[in-house]
């Protein structure tokens, strides 16, 4: 086995146990890059140099009786949403193509002290305005999308360029690319990690979150993402647990609320079948299932583009004004529709978002998670920009792909998403669990429980050029 195979657990065991050296990781790391990205173009900038002169202080450190924890000298991916001191931090967009910032966001800089390497900045949709990550093919089949709007992070953590990836989530782009790519993908609760550095879709709406091969990956991760920043107005001082010291993967008794509509509506049967196995493993586990009816259902989108599209025309209104030639098409398109909303609708979406936080509280008390598709099918076509459901009703491809994770942003809960499987051809299939705000530790001990039972959670995408070893 290679080391970029490894799982970051595994890894820092062995970096910890000194017979793994971050220099060696970081090394394979990057040749696993050269091998994929021809393929798969998962990455706006690579950091090579930089990023092995850092393994080589993390080996030092580790010489020297200086470990930071599990995360010291492991290679990390960073969406280039995501300012990045003395790096081109551009958005993958030209609006922003001479952007290098002097400060890491908040995020990076928590990843950094806990002594994680970069190892590039990864593309994503421009300004995370989407679900496709145009620059980016998904591992699994080249032909097909990664999804976004952090399609960079969930290519390469899937094809194995990095560990970690870093992502944005402000109607599912953490979760999408996680599902798409078969990878775990974690949004927090809203205020649970610091948004300081990473540039605003919608402010409102915006979660800062990881992407990790696995749940327990996730826990370490977060445990260093999360805590209050005084300096970003929606951060929440909230105590933040040992996430991974919680891991016992005992879901017996735990109350999965399953959906009877919205979440299983307009989805393929491949992707409904591999959940309901996912829920029935759970079970044999000694959770109980109970049915839940989602609330304010035909307000979902309605309440999610309300809110982003003034927000995001808010943000970009100088650019718009003056660089608007530089934005693609699509991007400039919603900007400039965004521009043209009335205050009085917006408000109105903010109002019908107070509604569903409230009746999704009362929700969760009769029940502990709940559980459902994170997408209606598995990664699209690259060309492929509709779907025709059964019933003959036909929908665009990038609105489907946020229908189903805009509940978790409108109400800001933390929601999972986890691998369940591989559809005919080979493409990952998965679910989400959404839980109680800043309850991150069930839903992270309920993925461990899952991942513990099956085989799915981990895998790595066999994606190399036909020229080059993987």
């Amino acid at each position: 086995m290679e080391a970029f195979e490894l799982p970051l657990a595994t890894a820092a065991a062995e970096i910890s146990a000194r017979r793994l050296s971050p220099v060696e990781l970081i090394d394979s790391v990057l040749r696993r890059i050269e091998n994929t990205e021809p393929e798969i173009n998962a990455f706006a900038h690579v950091c090579g140099d930089r990023a092995r002169e850092q393994a080589a202080v993390a080996e030092k450190e580790i010489a020297a009786g200086r470990y930071r924890g599990p995360l010291h000298g492991i290679p990390l991916g960073v969406k280039d949403l995501y300012d990045t001191a003395g790096i081109p931090s551009t958005s993958s967009s030209e609006v922003r193509a001479e952007h290098v910032p002097d400060a890491d966001a908040v995020a990076v800089q928590r990843l950094v002290d806990a002594g994680m390497v970069m190892v590039g900045k990864t593309h994503t949709h421009e300004f995370a305005y989407g679900g496709r990550t145009h620059t980016t093919r998904n591992p699994w089949d080249t032909d097909r999308i990664p999804g976004g709007s952090s399609g960079g992070s969930g290519a390469a953590l899937a094809a194995g360029s990095c560990m970690v990836g870093m992502g944005t989530d402000t109607a599912g782009s953490i979760r999408i690319p996680a599902n798409l790519c078969g990878t775990v993908g974690l949004k927090p609760t809203y205020g649970r990690t610091s948004r300081r550095g990473v540039a605003s879709l919608s402010w409102s709406l915006d979660h800062v979150g990881p992407l990790t091969r696995n749940v327990v990956d996730c826990a370490h991760v977060l445990r260093v993402l999360a805590g209050h920043d005084p300096l970003d107005p929606a951060s929440v001082d909230v105590a933040v647990p040992d996430y991974a010291a919680g891991l016992t993967g005992d879901v017996r008794g735990l109350r999965i609320g399953v959906p009877t509509n919205f979440f299983f509506d307009h989805v393929q049967e491949d992707v409904e079948a591999s959940v309901r196995a996912g829920i029935e493993v759970l079970v044999g586990l000694g959770a109980e299932v109970r049915e839940v009816t989602i609330p304010y259902a035909d307000q979902v989108l309605a309440a999610e583009w309300g809110i982003v599209m003034p927000e995001a025309a808010a943000y970009h209104e100088e650019s718009l004004r003056t660089k608007a030639e530089l934005f693609r098409p699509d991007t400039r398109i919603k900007l400039e529709v965004g521009a043209l909303i009335l205050a009085t609708d917006y408000i109105k979406a903010l109002r019908i978002r107070t509604l569903m936080q409230r009746a999704w509280r009362k929700l969760f008390d009769d029940v502990d998670v709940v559980v459902a598709p994170v997408q209606p099918f598995p990664a699209p076509l690259v060309d492929d920009m509709e779907v025709t459901w059964p019933d003959g009703t036909v929908e665009p491809v990038d609105l489907a792909m946020v229908r189903l994770t805009s509940p978790a942003n409108l109400t800001g809960l933390p929601t999972l998403a986890l691998p369940t499987g591989f559809d005919v051809d080979g493409l990952p299939l998965g679910m989400q669990v959404t839980g109680r705000p800043f309850d991150e530790a069930t839903l992270l001990n309920l993925g461990t429980a899952y991942e513990r039972a099956t085989d799915v959670v981990g895998r790595i995408a066999p994606v190399a050029r036909a020229d080059a070893p993987a």
